[in-house]
């Protein structure tokens, strides 16, 4: 049996509610690897609808995202689950057979609207089944296994495109493994009463002030500010590395790498989760956003290949550590247990709409600031001055919830 903080769950169950985060983070991105591919195949097709292929599938992630955060009220997660994964699936198999750009870009959209089903209750399910510590330790696990999967989806992307165009939409059938596993979720359907918020001192009571319709709506909130901060901060280095690569004369082969370290690194925290927050412990945050910084900064003022190296490593660094404490957050902002991935809903599609509005921000505000768009550098210098101020934020609110860590979590020595 697996110590949970709550009523012990078998290996089985575990396994199943960690598979799900196998799929969750592949639509759109698992297949920009080929898309050079999909211009040889359909040599007629526009830059838009290769865009689109990528773009539209993260879009309809955000309403579904919502929608499932709206159904998981009820008590039949399992079923949410299952009806994700079925049209998952489905996808997977009708990417084989699809013989034209406009049948892609439309199993794309349903792609991301059956994952949108699947991402609040990636994380819910782990709220529900665990608590405290518990519940810590297995969001980075979480968050972990998202991570890898994208980054050995990617590789396996770019290997199986030499064949037959086909066979890279192979990687969506991962959904077959959390699908046969899916029976055993129903026994964690029915929660339990919810703890009070990490970082709290006190319990507070549902009529006081700040708390509406089941939540603490300024930490929510708070935790919405600062998720979809850190993306918009971080996912610069995936739409602008290629551009300040070009810049350098350098092989286009090397932002290959550049990303991959940046996934690399943000899927370490996942795993080792606890020992990073015995390690930094109350200036958890603090530190995570000066890694930032640091690793934003030298893309900006010393853009070399190895300091983009080291500064990808920083930045996923960061952002791996913060996302999981994240998602624990957002699952006791509320008042009542059943509300908690309705609550993960909420931030997940926060972070969803920084990936989607990043190059429409940063580009919209390139004019603004007197910065011509040959400046290679400008995304990252942006981001840089902007991360000095979340840095400085988190130092003075790191005892307010959003940036704290309860003791709990590193002990006292």
């Amino acid at each position: 049996m697996i110590q949970t903080g709550k009523k012990p769950i078998r290996l089985l169950t575990l396994l199943a509610i960690l598979s799900i985060s196998l799929v969750v983070n592949l639509p759109g991105l698992a297949v920009t690897p080929m898309l050079a591919t999909l211009s040889d195949v359909f040599p007629h097709t526009s830059q838009l609808e290769k865009q689109m292929l990528t773009v539209l599938p993260n879009l309809l992630i955000i309403p579904f995202v919502l929608i499932s955060g709206k159904l998981s009220l009820s008590r039949h997660k399992t079923a949410i689950v299952v009806a994700g994964l079925v049209i998952f699936t489905a996808c997977a198999i009708l990417y084989l057979i699809a013989d034209s750009m406009t049948e892609l870009i439309i199993i794309s959209c349903l792609l991301g609207c059956g994952a949108g089903l699947l991402i609040p209750l990636s994380s819910g399910l782990i709220a529900d089944a665990f608590a405290g510590k518990y519940r810590m330790k297995t969001m980075g696990i979480k968050s972990g296994i998202s991570n890898s999967s994208l980054v050995i989806a990617t590789f396996a992307v770019g290997w199986l495109s030499h064949g037959n165009w086909h066979l890279p939409f192979l990687v969506y059938l991962i959904s077959v493994i959390p699908l046969l596993l899916a029976f055993r979720l129903k026994g964690i359907d029915t929660t339990e009463p919810q703890s009070t918020p990490t970082g709290s001192t006190s319990s507070q009571p549902t009529s006081q002030p700040g708390v509406s319709h089941g939540f603490y709506v300024g930490r929510i909130w708070a935790l919405i500010g600062v998720y979809a901060f850190i993306t918009f901060s971080c996912i610069a280095i995936t739409y602008y590395c290629p551009f300040l690569i070009e810049k350098k004369d350098w092989s286009a082969s090397f932002t290959g790498t550049v990303t991959a370290i940046f996934y690399l690194f943000m899927l370490i925290p996942g795993f080792t989760l606890p020992f990073f927050i015995n390690i930094m412990r109350k200036g958890t945050f603090v530190y995570c956003a000066m890694l930032m910084t640091v690793g934003v900064a030298l893309f900006a003022f010393v853009p070399e290949t190895w300091t983009m190296c080291v500064g990808a490593a920083l930045i996923g660094l960061g952002y791996g550590i913060c996302q999981p404490l994240i998602y624990d957050k957002a699952s006791v902002v509320v008042t009542t247990a059943n509300k908690a991935t309705l609550s993960l809903a909420f931030v997940l599609a926060a972070n969803y709409l920084a990936i989607v509005l990043t190059p429409f921000i940063i580009d919209g505000l390139r004019p603004l600031l007197s910065h011509p768009s040959s400046n290679s550098t400008f995304a990252f210098t942006l981001c840089f001055f902007l991360l000095i101020g979340y840095t400085v934020l988190t130092f003075f609110l790191r005892n307010k919830f959003a940036f704290s860590i309860s003791k709990d979590y590193y002990g006292s020595k």
